[in-house]
């Protein structure tokens, strides 16, 4: 193997792979997500390894958002005291 193979293999093949492995694994762990719209963003990444990726990364919740919104629906709903909400947000947070 020459310099370029060896470039092309450890700086951009196998951080692709990562990042696309990562997208896969993201999808399966979200709990926000509907089953639909994991099958449908499953299909996406796997069909369009790249662009579906970066679609799914730039389009996706981040999740301290929808932790937040959590949090905001527990506190509203009556199933958190002030302190716990208070607390749990700037562990959030932090």
């Amino acid at each position: 193997m020459d310099f370029w193979d060896v470039f092309w293999l450890l700086l951009v093949f196998i951080p692709l792979l990562l990042i696309w492995a990562f997208a896969l694994v993201d999808i399966f762990r979200r709990h926000d997500l509907a089953g639909w719209a994991k099958a449908l963003w499953m299909l996406c990444v796997i069909l369009l390894p790249f662009v579906g990726t970066l679609i799914y990364l730039v389009f996706r919740p981040h999740a301290e958002n929808s932790a937040l919104a959590l949090l905001n629906d527990l506190h509203e709903r009556g199933l958190l005291t002030d302190e716990e909400y208070t607390d749990e947000r700037t562990r959030l947070r932090a």
